[in-house]
């Protein structure tokens, strides 16, 4: 995910304006050097499309080689293409020249939580955890919300993902500096994992407090993907008329034709958070529709919802073709296997027992 979250204002590097990739003022002043590239060569939203986003950083590659975080910066564009041992060789780069770069903790973070070695993931960001202390909110909060992830997918007790949310994630915020919208971004997608793993009972109480704090309009209209998980939020503690407000102001505020291609999918896709979270899953599924591909959002929990939604609406045909990809890139996945189980299940298939034993060695294997 690219971006930094401002307070009441956008950073205009593309059209989109929403980002919420928060680094120290040295990683910010490479940032401003890709940004002036931006300013100066393309009118393209750079920062959502990694390619031409590793065009801009491999550009200011050459006068930066010695300094650990702009190999970091490669990593990103790197993974979110999909090409994972290079970002993983970036990654290792950064760390090298520097050990305490956070930026390339949470690259590498993420090429073994991709190849679903979570064990290994949370063993080598927790060792590294106190060179966060001095990151903004984001970037401290984002490594610790990868490393309960990892804990989640792993099939850890759902005791140290509590551990971790409240000591790291919701503590973040009774620091002086810290900034609240960004630490809600990282809790939120906590949050809807959870949800979309049905585990998220035992994290009522913190939702609700969470969603209170979300009913202050100044979080609104910061980030586009905070604003998405702000109407999921909203929407699941029953404040349905204040969801409904923020899709409207969102909606208001694409008046321009060209903002309103651009983000159109990203209020569809708000709708759809919406009426998922109240319940009503045939309106949410009309609302991705059939071909859905959250890559197009930078965030793969859509999918899983996706795929959750095609389930309860007894689509489990469709569904299990979808998982069956997800398995192909992601085996160790515990989760997807129990989602094929589950498709497996509802059409009477004896391959549900396989799917089901499979998930349960591999909940077992890595805690």
């Amino acid at each position: 995910m690219f971006g930094v979250v401002f307070p009441n204002r956008h950073l205009n590097l593309h059209p989109n304006r929403h980002f919420h990739w928060v680094l120290d003022m040295n990683h910010f002043v490479v940032l401003t050097s890709i940004v002036i590239l931006h300013e100066s060569g393309t009118n393209k939203s750079v920062m959502a499309k990694p390619v031409p986003f590793l065009n801009l950083v491999q550009q200011v590659l050459p006068e930066n080689q010695n300094e650990s975080y702009i190999h970091g910066m490669l990593a990103f564009p790197l993974l979110e293409l999909g090409r994972m041992e290079e970002a993983a060789a970036a990654s290792r780069k950064g760390y090298g020249i520097n050990k305490e770069d956070a930026l390339a903790h949470h690259c590498l973070c993420h090429v073994l939580q991709h190849k679903c070695q979570f064990k290994e993931a949370v063993e080598f960001m927790e060792e590294l955890a106190e060179y966060w202390l001095s990151c903004t909110s984001f970037l401290d909060t984002h490594n610790w919300w990868h490393v309960a992830l990892c804990y989640l997918e792993g099939g850890s007790p759902m005791s140290k993902v509590e551990e971790i949310y409240d000591n790291h994630i919701w503590k973040e915020l009774e620091k002086e500096d810290a900034i609240p919208p960004e630490v809600y971004l990282n809790a939120l997608g906590l949050f809807l994992r959870l949800d979309v793993r049905d585990v998220l009972d035992c994290f009522k109480d913190r939702l609700e407090l969470l969603a209170a704090r979300l009913t202050d309009q100044a979080n609104w209209y910061l980030d586009w993907q905070l604003d998405i998980l702000i109407v999921w939020a909203l929407a699941k503690v029953g404040e349905t008329s204040m969801a409904h407000e923020l899709l409207e102001g969102l909606k208001f505020r694409l008046m321009n034709k060209k903002k309103q291609q651009v983000m159109q999918k990203g209020i569809q896709l708000g709708e759809a958070v919406c009426e998922y979270a109240k319940g009503n899953y045939k309106q949410a599924l009309c609302l991705l529709g059939s071909d859905f591909n959250a890559i197009d959002y930078k965030i793969d929990v859509f999918n899983e919802v996706w795929c959750q939604l095609l389930l309860k609406t007894g689509q489990s045909s469709t569904a299990k073709e979808v998982i069956r990809k997800r398995i192909k890139v992601r085996e160790g996945s515990p989760f997807t296997w129990r989602l094929l189980e589950k498709s497996y299940a509802m059409e009477g298939d004896a391959e549900a027992r396989n799917a089901g034993q499979r998930a349960k060695m591999l909940e077992s294997s890595y805690f």
